[in-house]
């Protein structure tokens, strides 16, 4: 029986992690998961979501922390862990910077890493900023490649890595797997976001968390929202803010007195998906989001210059707008106006970041290589 370690630090990889972690466990691996804590309150409740429980948590998250700071205590960290407990893999996630911290380790100890959501790039290391080279770096010294799409499989070839059909599998994005188990649950939303929501009117969600977008581009974002309710006097606009302090400073000081404004703390994710299905605009910079919006057929406004996801946009279900105050505006407004725009999303065709069965692929992936070897 191999032994498996996933590592996640963020909720976004906590709640793209988990269903490969119930799958690997449902194919008698033997999983450890370890938490670096990047996230601390926010990754373990997305866990507690799937019921799973970090075997191994790190705990390295702290008030306003720097990247280098976490870079060295997941370094350490890790490998601490991995000097101590013989791994035939491990897994790891996307982009964060736990993700290229624990590849490192992981290399430096030649340990076989699998990278989750292998392949994405936006081309452009400032956007997004750090996670553009934090997957560069991981997709190098990685050892099994699991592309959610065919271009991210392509920009893994064109960039000339030893890939081979038993080291590189397209899969899907684990994302659409846990938005399915989560919809598949009819969870009721919380008490408190019931309360929040007693509006029957339209709604916009909007979050906004990137480094690259601290300071004068989350203010141009900020006061976007301000015009959009300045024009639609029926709308309401709920944000669940991130812990950033940086970010949550900025959203209050512009919009915290707006009283159709509900600014609240991160949802947990079957809250959030109901959120998402519940509005009738997505304003965001998050890239789980733009795969999440496409299942769900949710028009989304991308708050970003670039994207590495440029299959929501060809699609049909995101704009990419920028930080430009006129812009978010008129987009938003346009999108609001238009009901026939929102029925047509709803007849598109297959997502094109998967079906559900990413994690399923995943495990198969793994099965394939170590029997091939």
């Amino acid at each position: 029986m191999k032994n498996i370690t996933c590592i996640v630090g963020t909720r976004p990889e906590a709640i793209k992690m988990a269903p490969v972690i119930l799958a690997l466990r449902d194919d008698r691996f033997r999983v450890t998961v370890l938490s670096t804590g990047q996230h601390s309150h926010m990754l373990h409740q997305a866990l507690s979501t799937f019921r799973i429980t970090a075997d191994i948590d790190l705990s390295i998250m702290q008030e306003r922390q720097t990247l280098d700071a976490v870079t060295a205590k997941v370094l350490q960290g890790v490998g601490y862990f991995l000097d101590r407990a013989e791994q035939d893999l491990v897994l790891v996630h996307g982009d964060t910077t736990t993700t290229m911290a624990a590849t490192l380790a992981c290399f430096y100890r030649h340990v076989p890493v699998g990278h989750v959501e292998a392949g994405l790039r936006s081309h452009d290391l400032d956007h997004p900023f750090p996670e553009e080279a934090n997957r560069i770096i991981t997709d190098r010294l990685s050892t099994l490649w699991f592309a959610p799409t065919e271009r991210a499989a392509e920009n893994l070839r064109r960039e000339g890595l030893p890939v081979t059909e038993n080291s590189l599998f397209i899969t899907g994005n684990t994302v659409i797997d846990a938005l399915q188990a989560t919809i598949k649950q009819k969870r009721e939303p919380s008490a408190h976001l019931q309360r929040a929501m007693r509006h029957q009117g339209p709604l916009v969600l909007m979050t906004a968390h990137r480094r690259e977008s601290w300071g004068k581009p989350l203010e141009s974002i900020c006061h976007a929202i301000g015009d959009i309710l300045e024009a639609r006097a029926d709308l309401q606009v709920l944000i669940p803010m991130h812990k950033n302090p940086s970010v949550r400073e900025t959203i209050q000081a512009i919009l915290g007195q707006d009283g159709r404004v509900t600014l609240c703390e991160p949802l947990d994710y079957p809250d959030f998906i109901w959120a998402m299905n519940r509005c009738d605009l997505i304003l965001s910079d998050s890239g789980g989001v733009q795969e999440e919006a496409a299942g769900l057929k949710k028009p989304l406004l991308v708050m970003r210059n670039i994207s590495e996801r440029p299959e929501a946009m060809e699609q049909g279900t995101a704009e990419l707008v920028g930080t430009s105050r006129e812009r978010i505006r008129e987009a938003a407004l346009a999108i609001l106006s238009d009901e026939s725009y929102r029925e047509r999303l709803l007849n598109r065709g297959a997502n094109p970041f998967g079906d559900g069965s990413a994690s399923k692929r995943i495990v198969q992936g793994i099965r394939r290589y170590y029997e091939r070897r």
